[in-house]
């Protein structure tokens, strides 16, 4: 029997196939929430320097591959033993085995829920095209996740081949039908574009980016308009309570910056799994 046959006539190695796959994309992801900020800060550095006519020193290549993963206080190498996602985490006691410098729980953290996102959605789903499709939008949406917390930033570079890859799901009705997610991609967009400009021209101030309107045209190309109501009103509500908590333990200064994309990111993923039944619930109220 091959591992295909394994994996489509047994639930159980399929989950665990899963799990293992996704605790190994989850080491990447930190790769890409570490990386990806710093990427584009460099190239937005160049392109200002090519904007000023200034001599371009290049630095040297830094991209998701190379250089090789390094401790960022005294730039040892991380080698093969040190880089199994989780062992090496807890083996290491959390600390680098050079300098002794603290790592961050992000990385066993994000290790951890994508390996087990990864095997509820194998669980939930099933074995086919569509727990591959679903894992795809699940792992964008942790590495989102993370690079907005730790950087307030939602790369176009995630977002946008999110989108596209989501209609081309739904172009034979992956999650939902494709007039449907069309109409997600224009309206998840305008609604936050539209609250954005509303608040700019009341207030003055800029209470979001735009990344955030790309991240919820993408989430709608992914679930359709359908969900909309669903993810804005979860982002919202989790919004609120934050910034309720932040502002009784006296966190919340003026200039706090609260970002908006694990909200969303999260309401997409409440709508990928429990949508349908939520809104059923909620209009067989009526």
């Amino acid at each position: 029997m091959t591992l295909t046959d394994s994996l489509q006539h047994s639930s159980a190695i399929f989950i665990a196939f899963s799990t293992i796959i996704g605790i190994i994309v989850g080491s990447f992801l930190n790769v890409v929430i570490y990386r990806l900020p710093r990427m584009m800060e460099r190239a937005w550095h160049q392109q200002c320097a090519e904007l000023r006519g200034e001599n371009i020193h290049h630095s040297p290549v830094f991209n998701l591959v190379i250089p090789r993963s390094t401790c960022p206080q005294c730039e040892h190498r991380i080698t093969v033993l040190e880089n199994i996602p989780l062992i090496s985490y807890l083996f290491l006691k959390g600390y680098c085995s050079q300098c002794n410098t603290r790592i961050s729980l992000r990385y066993p953290i994000v290790e951890g829920f994508t390996g087990i996102m990864s095997g509820f959605t194998a669980w939930h789903f099933g074995f086919g095209l569509t727990t591959i499709a679903a894992l795809l939008f699940i792992w964008a949406m942790i590495a989102l996740t993370f690079i907005d917390l730790e950087s307030q930033l939602l790369p176009d570079t995630i977002t946008l081949p999110l989108l596209w890859i989501g209609l081309l799901f739904n172009l034979d009705n992956g999650f939902i039908e494709i007039r449907s997610a069309i109409i997600g991609t224009v309206a998840g967009y305008l609604v936050l574009w539209t609250i954005y400009w509303g608040f700019k021209l009341i207030t003055g101030k800029e209470g979001m980016g735009y990344g955030d309107f790309k991240l919820l045209a993408a989430i709608g190309a992914w679930l359709g308009w359908q969900m909309l109501p669903l993810v804005i009103l979860f982002s919202s509500f989790a919004g609120g309570v934050i910034s309720f908590i932040l502002i009784i333990t006296n966190k919340f200064q003026r200039n706090t910056t609260i970002p908006f994309g694990p909200y969303l990111a999260a309401g997409g993923l409440i709508a990928l799994f429990w949508g349908n039944k939520i809104n059923h619930a909620y209009f067989g109220l009526f």
